[in-house]
């Protein structure tokens, strides 16, 4: 090589770094993020103010950052200066040169690696007071243009800017399309036949050209709707040290509120409640928790259940919520949780105020995130008395969570060994649903409507301590008898017994299937035995009458005699059993043969 020629080739490599290096590119790093959700939720968001919004890969350690550019160094300092000002940008935001970006991810499709520096963005300025002597009268507006759409790419474009994608960008805009309804298979990041055909029915549902294959502004729109969605429940990995539970929860709708044991409330403004439990026991700690669990306004009584001997699953659902609850038996303790969701969730779009239910989507990612996480992180649980005092407690509750209670609660008798119960219509008029001790679902086998009495089945055959002695004959007048019932509407877990005197063996107006008693019982009660001092049953309760007008004595009375029921009972298949003895029990042993025979009758609507 000549002299010149040397020379000339130092010369032009001097001038291409010189020209490298005057054209190099500057970003304003926002932040960094270990997912690539959370960076593209990032993204987003700060695209909403800042112009020049970009998402990259960060080499090979499987974090993504943010940045804005590519601008020069000065203008990359200038701009990150003025925004984090502004309150735009974090304080810990700075000047990069881009070394560690790899491939670009937000927004779809985009090179701006390959870009050449450009101007600061315009984020919208508060506006800078001006003097009134400099302020000139403002021109008519002008009428606002509609924007211009670019055009749409052709099939062929969209291929290729397809080709662009790497992998977890492909299984992204499947579940995307899963979220919506239009994807069933595998996510798998293969674009196959059930792929191209979720993409031509979204195409076809958000009225674009069917081709199968999305372009670059539909694959942004696609992922838009998926991560506001995302972005509206703010599902986050929390670890609660006091329960000894990790889980994803929806951090955008819940957050801590407190503890009562076994409990951990995470509450909202949407409704949606989450409940952790935490508790030191073994199976019958299991066990007993699955029973009382059913007894909670948050758990409707409608849905599967499934119990096995270390774990249990309630699934529940009403016209206002719907809730899942599951525990197992792990680090020698009982621990689980439990979501609870309002019917009608919605979600509202900020920008159009567009409303979109959402219940089943949102609540099925939810509930597929606490599923899949759930982990005990060892041994430790919440303490047998965290968070309860005396301003908690009530008898309505169970640790903060309300207890369900009936529409009204009377009493009954069991009338047969199968479990067949005595009641009145009252008690079972306008029921959705009848129980037995709140546990065992029955329903109405045949009434009186004249009397008012009637006779209920046990949807499962029972197995009563005994079973009530219907009376073969009057017992005297004045003599004192005692009513069986649960006065108080099952507050109290057995009957209490009410005692009063025959005032009559006739009704008020003669008839001669009831007997007036002075008395003073209470609703609860109606339903309930009449018991001599032997324990023989000489009646039944009746409701007091309410379609006469009239208002009676509160010490007045009636019941069923057992005559009358006995033929009740034998015209509906069930031989009451008959007894001629009049014996003395004692307070004590009349009290536990009432709380044998006589059974908490619930109406629920």
């Amino acid at each position: 090589m000549s002299r010149a020629v040397a020379a000339l080739v130092f010369f032009v490599s001097i001038f291409s770094a010189s020209l490298a290096q005057a054209q190099q590119s500057f970003w304003v790093q926002i932040e960094a993020n270990a997912t690539l959700r959370e960076a593209e939720g990032a993204a987003r968001s700060y695209a909403r103010n800042i112009a020049d919004v970009n998402g990259f890969r960060l080499g090979q350690n499987g974090w993504y950052a943010i940045a804005l550019g590519p601008y020069s160094e000065a203008v990359a300092t200038e701009t990150l200066l003025e925004l984090r000002q502004r309150g735009l940008l974090p304080g810990d935001a700075y000047v990069s040169d881009g070394a560690p970006y790899g491939s670009q991810f937000w927004p779809v499709g985009a090179n701006a690696l390959a870009a050449e520096p450009g101007a600061a963005p315009s984020p919208a300025a508060a506006e800078t007071p001006v003097a009134e002597a400099q302020l000139e009268p403002e021109p008519e507006p002008e009428p606002e243009l509609e924007p211009q759409q670019a055009p749409e790419e052709s099939r062929a474009e969209a291929l290729r800017s397809e080709q662009a994608l790497d992998f977890d960008q492909r299984k992204e805009l499947q579940v995307a399309l899963q979220w919506e309804g239009f994807y069933t298979s595998l996510i798998d990041g293969a674009f196959g036949p059930g792929t191209r055909s979720a993409m031509s029915a979204w195409q076809d549902d958000n009225g674009f050209e069917v081709t199968g294959v999305l372009t670059t502004r539909q694959r942004a729109l696609l992922l838009e709707g998926y991560y506001e969605v995302l972005d509206s429940m703010g599902l986050a990995n929390i670890t609660d040290v006091e329960a000894g539970i990790e889980i994803t929860l929806p951090a955008a709708m819940v957050s801590f509120t407190r503890y009562e044991a076994p409990f951990a409330h995470y509450e909202g403004n949407e409704g949606v409640r989450v409940v952790l439990i935490s508790q030191r026991g073994d199976r019958a700690t299991l066990w007993g928790l699955y029973d009382i669990l059913q007894t909670l306004e948050v758990v409707p009584p409608e849905g599967e259940r499934s119990r096995r001997d270390s774990d249990f699953t309630i699934e529940g659902a009403n016209d206002e919520l719907i809730s899942y609850t599951h525990a197992t038996l792990v680090d020698g303790a009982v621990k689980g949780f439990m979501l609870i969701w309002p019917q009608g969730d919605t979600v509202t779009d900020p920008d159009t105020g567009e409303i979109t239910r959402e219940t089943d989507r949102r609540r099925a990612m939810v509930l597929d995130a606490m599923r899949s996480s759930f982990a005990s992180t060892g041994d430790d649980v919440l303490d047998d008395n965290a968070g309860l005092d005396s301003a908690t407690q009530s008898i309505d509750l169970i640790s903060g969570l309300e207890i369900r209670r009936a529409e009204k609660a009377r009493s009954g008798v069991y009338v047969s060994a199968e479990g067949a119960v005595l009641t009145t219509t009252e008690a079972v008029a306008g029921c959705s649903r009848i129980t037995l001790d709140e546990s065992y679902d029955a329903t109405v086998a045949a009434t009186d409507e004249a009397l008012g009495i009637a006779l209920l089945q046990p949807a499962r055959q029972l197995a009563p301590m005994r079973v009530a002695e219907l009376l073969g004959f009057e017992p005297r007048l004045q003599s004192e008898l005692a009513v069986a019932g649960y006065s108080y509407g099952g507050r109290l877990s057995s009957p209490t017994l009410t005692y009063g005197t025959l005032a009559d063996l006739r009704g008020l107006s003669g008839e001669d299937d009831i007997a007036r008693l002075d008395i003073r019982a209470q609703d609860g009660d109606t339903g309930g035995p009449v018991l001599d001092q032997g324990g023989a049953m000489v009646g039944m309760l009746l409701a007091a009458p309410s379609d006469s007008g009239q208002v009676l004595p509160a010490d007045v009375g009636f019941i069923a005699k057992s005559a009358t029921l006995s033929a009740f009972l034998a015209a509906n298949g069930v031989s009451a059993t008959a007894t001629e003895i009049q014996g003395a029990l004692t307070p004590y042993d009349l009290s536990a043969l009432a709380a044998d025979i006589t059974v908490l009758v619930s109406c629920w609507e």
